[in-house]
């Protein structure tokens, strides 16, 4: 470990399927804390013997990118789609504005092109709550467009689009965001 130094106290890893943040390096073990405030203790030797993720190292540098996948019918031209994960992605606040976003079409799909959004952030220890506003995002803004998710399976076109109706999207108990600073 003294010779590799692959993280430091304070840097978001993963460590095969284990992630967390590093918050001691003892000659025996490491100590991370989870995202769900868990200490999870490694022996150093499970650490020196498998794969270490440091998300932490470069972001200052590079920025750390987050990625996601999604499943679009073919029926929705491509240019279409990657504009829609872009405008999700600027409105994801945490997702920094440059390097900008990018998308790759990663698969042509039986039933579907998989798409996946790229965007960078700044701050790893954020990383899940950056996700899920994302997800958020892109759910909001295909529904805005009416293009309908077909992932992760698709079998048939249905009768009726699967798309949430804008007067829907804060059917009880979901309440609309408070506005700050109205009235």
């Amino acid at each position: 470990m003294a010779y590799r130094r692959p993280f430091k106290v304070g840097d978001r890893i993963k460590i095969n399927d284990t992630f967390g943040e590093v918050i001691e390096i003892r000659v025996l073990v490491t100590r991370l804390r989870s995202r769900k405030n868990e200490e999870i203790v490694i022996p150093n030797t499970s650490i020196l013997n498998g794969e270490v993720i440091n998300y932490s190292t470069l972001v200052e540098q590079h920025g750390l990118i987050l990625h996601t996948t999604v499943g679009i019918g073919y029926e929705t031209p491509w240019r279409q789609v990657e504009a829609m994960l872009k405008l999700a992605a600027d409105r994801t606040e945490s997702l920094l504005k440059t390097p900008e976003p990018f998308v790759l079409r990663k698969e042509l799909g039986d039933f579907a092109v998989t798409y996946e959004l790229n965007a960078y952030c700044s701050d790893p220890s954020k990383m899940a709550r950056i996700y899920s506003a994302l997800h958020d995002n892109i759910l909001d803004v295909f529904n805005e467009y009416g293009v309908a998710i077909m992932t992760p399976s698709y079998m048939a076109d249905p009768a009726e689009p699967k798309l949430v109706p804008k007067d829907q999207w804060f059917v009880p108990p979901a309440t609309p965001p408070s506005t700050v600073g109205s009235g």
